[in-house]
């Protein structure tokens, strides 16, 4: 059987400081796997322009024209965000690849795991996660933060690996099926466990970042976490219900309450405790109000069925 065609797709975003020494580790990977036969030669490194202010895609030029064979680029006709950048590469590669691996340009995800990826991929494995061993080297506060994440969107009913960001191997039969999900909203991370196939984990330890700096500040992490959370439950919605439902209950108990006291000669009122009333209620009301108009926004966003991505260029 002739070795699998591998493609390497990586989402690129202002990443002049990396992409050369991102490229030379990439090639060396690929063409020592291809002289192995592990993958074939036709393999390649894919990179996304995700609409970079800097000079990224002239990079991704150079290294297309100086390497045809190994190196490709796609230019988004602006900037669309990591998720929409990601899948653009994986469903252009599906054409011809038998597998992808997407990993950052950053490559502080562990590239030495690709052979174990690979190894799992040829047992039978549709999809390989690529996972962290440990969080040693985050800061406290990122390490706390990412944890209450991956439980609190457990707990609302959408299932995510634990500890796995957008580090891993897919099949084409897993990208074909990747493709039938069309919706606006992307979380490639919940998406892909919905999937189902064989799948399997290769742990490894995060680096740090090379040079420049890190595209998820906690401002975009928390609207990130948003997204995964309402892209993949109603569970929050839920609980909006069966709040109100909670708060209609004391209301009545209190209505009992205060007829019982009226009777017994005791109707003075307390002004604190119906301050409090009133913000508490107030504040539930604008929560659940602001929850459900998340939802109304999503569905508005997914009736258009604007593209997710265009692209510009392709090299």
């Amino acid at each position: 059987m002739a070795p699998p065609i591998l493609a390497i797709v990586v989402p690129c975003y202002n990443e002049k400081e990396v992409l050369p020494s991102t490229a030379e580790q990439l090639l060396g990977v690929v063409q020592r796997l291809a002289k192995s036969d592990v993958i074939s030669k036709e393999s390649k490194i894919v990179f996304i322009d995700d609409g970079s202010k800097d000079n990224t895609w002239e990079l991704i030029e150079n290294l297309c024209e100086e390497n045809p064979v190994n190196f490709s680029g796609i230019k988004l006709s602006r900037n669309r965000g990591h998720q929409n950048a990601l899948l653009c590469g994986l469903l252009s590669v599906k054409e011809f690849a038998d597998a992808s691996i997407s990993i950052d340009a950053d490559l502080q995800d562990d590239i030495s795991v690709i052979d174990e990826m690979l190894s799992l991929y040829a047992s039978g494995c549709e999809i390989v996660y690529g996972v962290r061993s440990k969080r040693d080297k985050d800061s406290f506060f990122k390490r706390v933060t990412a944890h209450t994440f991956y439980k609190l969107i457990n707990f609302l009913g959408a299932r995510i690996i634990y500890n796995h960001a957008d580090f891993r191997l897919m099949s084409k039969k897993a990208l074909d099926a990747l493709e039938e999900y069309k919706e606006v909203n992307l979380f490639l991370r919940g998406i892909i466990p919905m999937l189902g196939y064989k799948t399997g984990i290769a742990y490894y330890e995060r680096k740090e970042r090379m040079a420049g700096e890190s595209k998820y500040p906690f401002g975009k992490m928390l609207k990130f976490a948003l997204e995964g959370i309402t892209s993949l439950s109603i569970k929050p919605i839920r609980m909006v219900t069966v709040l109100g439902i909670i708060i209609f209950i004391i209301s009545l108990i209190m209505i009992v309450y205060s007829i019982f006291m009226y009777f017994h000669g005791d109707t003075v009122s307390g002004w604190s405790s119906m301050i409090c009333s009133l913000w508490s209620i107030g504040g539930l009301i604008l929560l659940s109000i602001g929850i459900v108009g998340e939802y109304i926004g999503k569905i508005y966003l997914e009736t258009k069925q604007r593209p997710r991505f265009i692209v510009e260029k392709f090299k």
